[in-house]
C-alpha cells in the first residue's frame, strides 16, 4: 500500500504510515527482492519529499544510515575491533587458538583486514564438504562495492544485524543512483553524513594523533560510522560528482595514520572505493604520500595503516593494479621481513598477490597523467621484475673469493640466482636434479657474501653489514661431506666450518668455539636438540640440505627449524615436493611466513579444491577449481624455485639405464602367499576395504582401516623379499614349516627359497665379481671391471645378502655396509672409503640413510632389492651414483617378484611420477579415491606369473598409482630402524 501511494504521487500530509512500514520492510525483511523493492520506493519518497516542509528526508536519511552500521562483523567498533561470535569461548581474546587465529587486533594496534581474511579461510577450511548457503549470501547479496567479502559463520543472534544492514546498503545505494549528480545539493544531510566528520576532525594541517586519542572512543566511532557511509555511498555515485569525493583523498589518507585500528580500518577499504572510481587521482596520491610510509619502521601506526590502504587497494581493482605493479613490489618486499608481525604478514599476502599479477605487466603503457618520476622509477624497478620473471636476464655475479673449481654454465647461472635473491633480501628453493652440484653452488654465495660483508663493514662500520655466522643443517649422513667439500672449494679464510655434532656434552664443548668460525655445520637432529642453543645466533644464511624434510609443519623438527633467524633462507632439495602439493606451504612458511597465508588459508585457496578435485567422485566443476587452484599455486611459487634436469644441462654425463630383472616366488613363498589369501587376515582386509568404501566422508574410521590395510602390504611385501623375514617363531606355520625343511636337509637360509638372492648373485657374477676372474697374465685381477651399490629399505633385509649370500657363497667380494646401525660422524668416512678404494666391490646400503646427498661415483651398478614406495627416493638413491664425476654409463637393476603385489606397485610406479618436473603433481590421490576392485587386486597372487593390468576406465575411479602417496609416508625412519612389529598381524594369519 504504502509504494502504491508514493507511486500515485499524492502523498498524505502525515507521512509516517507511508515511511514507517517502508523502514520496516529495509530492516527486517529477509527476502532481498522485497528489500530492494522497498528501497526503490524510499529512494522515489524521498525525491518527492525534497520540497516539502516540513522535510522528512534527514530523518529517514540518519536511520538509514545508523541502521547501515549496526553489524559490528562489518562496522567495526572502535573499542572492540573484532567481536567474537556469540557462544564461542574466546578467553584469549580475538588470538583464541580456538579459533584458528594467527593475528591479534586490538583497539589501536593491528589490522583489521588482516584479521577477517584469516577468519575467512577458517571458515571455510573448519567444516567439510561445500561452503554454506548462509555464508554465501553474505557476499552474494550485497550491492557492488561493499565489502561484504567477510565469510564468518552466522549465528542466530548475529542475523538481524545482517539483515537490517543488507538493506541500509540496499537503500542508500539506490538512493544515490536515483539521485545522480544532483545527490550532494538535494540531499546534503547524506553528503554530510559522509564528509562532515571527516572534515571536522581531521587537521591537514596539523594532525595530530595524540590529541585525536585524547578525544577519547566516541568522536572515533561517529568518524568510523561516517567512513562506512563514505564508503557504500562513493562506489554507486554519479561520476560527476567524483571531483567533489577526490577532494577528500588527503583527509582519507590522513585517517590512515589514525591512533584507533577501526578508523584506519575504514579510510583503507574508502580509499579502495576511491581506487575504483577515481583510479589515476587515488593512485598518484597513493605512490607519492602514502607508499613510503612503509618503510617508517619508527611508526607502525603509519605502516599498519598504509599496507591495509594498498591491501583494500588491491582487493577492489584486481587488475587494474597492474600498471602500478612495478612501483609496489619493491616497496612490499622491504616489508616481507619487517618486525612488526602484522606488516610482515599482510606485505607478504600483498606480495604473493601481485607476483601472480607480474606477468601482465609487460607491455602494459604508463597510466596517464602519471608524474615524470614516477615514471623514471617505474624504468629502474622493471629491472627487478624481468629479473625475477626471467632468469636469463639475471647480471652475472663475479664470485670476489676463488673458488677451486671451474663452474658449469648451469652453475654459474644458479649462483647468478642466488646472489639475485641477495640483493633484494628474497629467499628460495634450489631444487636441480639429483647430482648437478648443489652444494657447491651454496658455498659460491656464501663465500661471495660473507666476503661482501667483511669488505663492507671494515669501510662503512655499519651495524647491518656486521659479519655474521651461517648455518648450514643437512641429514647426519652428510655434515661429514658438507664440511670436506667447504675445505676443497673454499678456503679457510673466507669459510672456517665448525662439524658440529658428537654427544650432548661435546656439543656443549663447541659452542664456545662458534664465535671462532663463521660456518656452522650440523644435522638436523642436532639442531632440534639444541634450539636454544641455535635461536639465540641470528645468522646471515641458513641453508636447508634436503629440506624436504619439513614437509610437515607440525612435526617437532619443523618447528624447532623455524625458530632460527637468518638474513637469508635457502632450501635446497632434488624433490621439493615428493607426495602431496600441500607439502609447499611449510617450506614457504619456513622461507618467507605468510606468503602462502597461514595454513588455514593455503588449505582454503588451494588445498581445498585441489583435494576435491581428484576425488573419484568430484564434479566437472570441482575438477576445473582444482586445476585453477593448482595453475595460481604454480605461478606464484616458480619465482623462488630454480630447477634443471640433467638431461637438459648435462650433455657430457653418460647415460643411466634402468632394467627391471625379474624373479619368480620359490614354492615355498608361493606356500605362504597362498596361505595368506586364505587366511582370517585376508578377509579382515577384504572387509575393510570394502567398508571404507561404502563409508560416506567420515575420515576417522578410514584411517584406521587404511592402517589394517598397509600392515596386510607390510607382510607381502617382506614375503616377496625374503620367507625369513616373515617366517618368525611368531608365525602359526613357523614350526611346521622348519621341521619340513630339515627333512630336506635345507634351512630358511638357503638362497634357494629366496629367488631375489639367487638373482643378486647372478648379477654380481655377471659383473665379474666373487667368479675368481683371473686377466690374461693369468693373475687375479685385484679391482674389478665393475662397483656395485646394493640397496634395501630393512637392516634386516642387508643382514640376510651379508650372512647367506656374501659370505658363504661370494667370500672373494670385498664390501663396505652403511645404514642406520652407523653412527652418524663415521658415515662420511666409509663414503670416502669406498670412492678412494677401488678395491672395495660393493658398497650396501639402506636407501634411507644412502639415498640423500651422498657422492657415490665409485660405483657405476645399483641394484635395488627392495623398492621404497615414494619413487623419488628411489630415484635419490640411484643418482647417488649417476652424478657429476661419473665416467661410466650407469646401469640400474631393480629386483621385482614376478606375479606380486611388488609388480603391481612398480609397474605402477615405473618411475614416471613427474611431481619434481612439473613442481607441483596435479595427480596426489588418496588411499579412499581408489577403486576398491584395484586395492583389493593388490593382495592376490596371479597364478600365469603376470600381474594383470588395473583398468584405467573403471567408472572414473583414480589410478592405483594414487596408493603410493600413502605408502611413502607409511614407513618413517623410525620405521626403518625398528621394522614392523607384525606379531599380532601374523596370529591374524591361522
Amino acid at each position: 500500500a504504502a509504494c502504491a501511494v508514493v507511486s500515485l504521487q499524492q502523498l498524505p500530509e502525515k507521512l509516517n504510515p507511508i515511511i514507517k512500514p517502508l523502514m520496516e520492510t529495509i530492516k527486517k525483511e529477509e527476502n532481498t527482492l522485497v528489500q530492494n523493492y522497498a528501497a526503490q520506493y524510499i529512494a522515489k519518497l524521498l525525491q518527492q519529499c525534497t520540497t516539502r516542509t516540513p522535510c522528512p528526508n534527514s530523518k529517514v536519511i540518519k536511520n538509514l544510515c545508523s541502521s547501515l552500521c549496526v553489524d559490528p562483523y562489518l562496522t567495526p567498533c572502535v573499542t572492540c575491533p573484532v567481536p567474537t561470535q556469540s557462544g564461542q569461548e574466546n578467553s584469549k581474546g580475538s588470538n583464541s587458538e580456538k579459533d584458528g587465529m594467527h593475528h591479534t587486533v586490538t583497539k589501536h594496534r593491528g589490522i583489521i583486514t588482516l584479521y577477517r581474511h584469516q577468519k575467512a579461510a577458517f571458515a571455510i577450511t573448519s567444516r567439510r564438504g561445500p561452503i554454506p548457503k548462509a555464508i554465501k549470501a553474505q557476499i552474494a547479496d550485497l550491492p557492488a562495492g561493499s565489502s561484504g567479502t567477510i565469510l564468518v559463520e552466522l549465528d542466530e543472534g548475529q542475523k538481524p544485524y545482517l539483515v537490517q544492514r543488507r538493506g541500509a546498503e540496499f537503500a542508500l545505494t539506490t538512493i544515490v543512483k536515483h539521485f545522480g549528480a544532483e545527490m550532494a545539493v538535494k540531499l546534503p544531510h547524506l553528503w554530510d553524513a559522509m564528509v562532515g566528520p571527516l572534515k571536522s576532525m581531521i587537521d591537514l594541517n596539523n594532525f595530530d594523533g595524540k590529541s585525536l586519542l585524547e578525544r577519547g572512543d566516541v568522536p572515533a566511532q561517529e568518524l568510523v560510522n561516517s567512513l562506512q557511509v563514505f564508503e557504500i555511498a562513493a562506489a554507486s555515485m554519479d561520476s560527476a560528482l567524483h571531483p567533489l569525493l577526490v577532494q577528500h583523498l588527503p583527509h582519507l589518507y590522513m585517517c590512515l595514520q589514525y591512533p584507533s585500528t577501526a578508523v584506519r580500518h575504514m579510510a583503507a577499504r574508502c580509499i579502495g572505493v576511491m581506487s575504483k572510481i577515481a583510479t589515476m587521482e587515488t593512485m598518484n596520491i597513493f605512490l607519492e604520500k602514502v607508499l613510503p610510509w612503509l618503510g617508517a619502521i619508527d611508526d607502525n601506526v603509519k605502516q599498519e595503516g598504509a599496507i591495509e590502504a594498498l591491501a583494500c587497494v588491491m582487493e577492489q581493482l584486481d587488475v587494474g593494479i597492474v600498471p602500478y605493479i612495478v612501483l609496489l613490489v619493491v616497496p612490499v618486499l622491504g616489508r616481507m621481513s619487517d618486525q612488526t608481525d602484522s606488516v610482515r604478514f599482510m606485505a607478504t599476502q600483498c606480495f604473493a598477490t601481485l607476483i601472480r599479477l607480474m606477468p601482465l605487466e609487460a607491455g602494459i603503457p604508463d597510466p596517464p597523467n602519471m608524474s615524470e618520476e614516477l615514471i623514471q622509477l617505474k624504468a629502474k624497478e622493471r629491472h627487478f621484475l624481468e629479473q625475477l620473471l626471467d632468469g636469463k636476464k639475471l647480471e652475472n655475479y663475479k664470485i670476489p673469493v676463488p673458488i677451486n673449481a671451474e663452474l658449469r654454465k648451469y652453475q654459474q647461472d644458479g649462483v647468478n640466482w642466488l646472489a639475485f635473491l641477495n640483493k633484494y633480501k628474497l629467499h628460495g628453493i634450489l631444487c636441480d636434479d639429483m647430482g648437478l652440484g648443489k652444494t657447491l653452488q651454496s658455498i659460491c654465495i656464501l663465500a661471495g657474501d660473507h666476503c661482501q660483508r667483511a669488505q663492507e663493514y671494515a669501510r662503512s662500520k655499519l651495524a647491518e653489514c656486521m659479519p655474521l655466522p651461517s648455518l648450514v643443517v643437512c641429514p647426519p649422513t652428510l655434515t661429514g661431506h658438507w664440511v670436506d667439500e667447504v675445505g676443497k672449494f673454499c678456503s679457510r679464510e673466507y669459510l672456517n666450518p665448525l662439524h658440529y655434532t658428537g654427544p650432548p656434552t661435546e656439543r656443549i664443548r663447541l659452542q664456545h668455539q662458534v664465535k671462532r668460525h663463521n660456518l656452522i655445520v650440523a644435522s638436523y637432529d642436532v639442531v632440534r636438540n639444541d634450539i636454544d642453543f641455535f635461536r639465540n645466533i641470528k645468522f646471515n644464511y641458513c641453508i636447508l640440505d634436503e629440506g624436504h624434510v619439513i614437509k610437515n609443519g607440525k612435526t617437532k623438527l619443523s618447528k624447532a627449524v623455524k625458530q632460527l633467524t637468518a638474513n637469508y633462507r635457502i632450501i635446497l632439495s632434488g624433490t621439493p615436493i615428493q607426495n602431496n602439493v600441500l607439502e609447499l606451504w611449510s617450506l614457504f612458511d619456513f622461507l618467507m611466513p605468510g606468503f602462502l597465508g597461514t595454513e588455514r588459508q593455503f588449505a582454503a585457496r588451494y588445498g581445498k579444491p585441489i583435494l576435491a578435485s581428484r576425488d573419484a567422485r568430484s564434479s566437472s566443476r570441482e575438477q576445473e577449481a582444482g586445476v585453477l587452484a593448482m595453475d595460481a599455486l604454480h605461478r606464484q611459487v616458480l619465482p623462488f624455485l630454480l630447477r634443471r634436469m640433467k638431461e637438459d644441462v648435462l650433455q657430457d654425463l653418460p647415460p643411466k639405464i634402468i632394467q627391471d630383472y625379474y624373479c619368480t616366488l620359490s614354492p615355498l613363498q608361493v606356500q605362504l602367499y597362498e596361505d595368506f589369501a586364505k587366511s582370517r587376515a585376508k578377509c579382515d582386509v577384504d572387509e575393510t576395504v570394502s567398508s571404507a568404501a561404502l563409508s560416506e566422508e567420515t575420515e576417522k574410521p578410514k584411517l584406521k582401516a587404511t592402517g589394517h590395510v598397509f600392515q596386510a602390504l607390510q607382510y607381502l611385501r617382506k614375503l616377496c623379499n625374503h620367507p625369513a623375514l616373515v617366517l618368525t617363531p611368531q608365525h602359526p606355520e613357523f614350526k611346521s614349516t622348519t621341521e619340513k625343511l630339515t627333512v630336506q636337509n635345507s634351512s630358511l637360509h638357503d638362497i634357494q627359497h629366496a629367488p631375489k638372492l639367487s638373482a643378486l648373485k647372478q648379477l654380481l657374477l655377471d659383473c665379474g665379481l666373487g667368479n675368481g676372474s683371473s686377466t690374461e697374465s693369468g693373475t687375479e685381477s685385484v679391482v674389478a671391471q665393475h662397483r656395485i651399490l646394493i640397496f634395501c629399505q630393512l637392516k634386516s633385509m642387508l643382514d640376510i645378502v651379508e650372512h647367506d649370500l656374501l659370505k658363504p657363497h661370494l667370500p672373494s667380494v670385498t664390501y663396505l655396509r652403511l645404514d642406520g646401525s652407523i653412527p652418524p660422524g663415521q658415515r662420511h668416512s666409509i663414503v670416502s672409503r669406498f670412492n678412494n678404494d677401488p678395491s672395495i666391490d660393493v658398497l650396501l646400503l639402506t636407501t634411507h640413510v644412502g639415498g640423500l646427498g651422498l657422492n657415490l661415483t665409485g660405483a657405476d651398478t645399483v641394484v635395488f632389492v627392495e623398492h621404497d614406495w615414494n619413487p623419488m627416493r628411489d630415484l635419490q638413491a640411484m643418482d647417488r651414483a649417476h652424478r657429476i664425476g661419473q665416467k661410466r654409463v650407469v646401469n640400474v637393476y631393480r629386483l621385482i617378484t614376478r606375479g606380486t603385489l611388488e609388480e603391481k606397485i612398480m609397474g605402477l610406479q615405473k618411475f614416471k611420477m613427474n611431481i619434481a618436473n612439473t613442481v607441483i603433481s596435479q595427480e596426489n590421490s588418496s588411499l579412499q579415491s581408489m577403486g576398491t576392485d584395484q586395492l583389493l587386486d593388490l593382495f592376490t597372487l596371479d597364478k600365469d606369473g603376470k600381474a594383470e593390468k588395473a583398468d584405467s576406465s573403471t567408472s572414473g575411479k583414480a589410478s592405483m598409482k594414487s596408493v603410493l602417496e600413502n605408502l611413502s609416508d607409511l614407513w618413517d625412519a623410525e620405521q626403518y630402524d625398528s621394522e614392523y612389529n607384525l606379531e599380532t598381524f601374523m596370529r591374524s594369519l591361522e
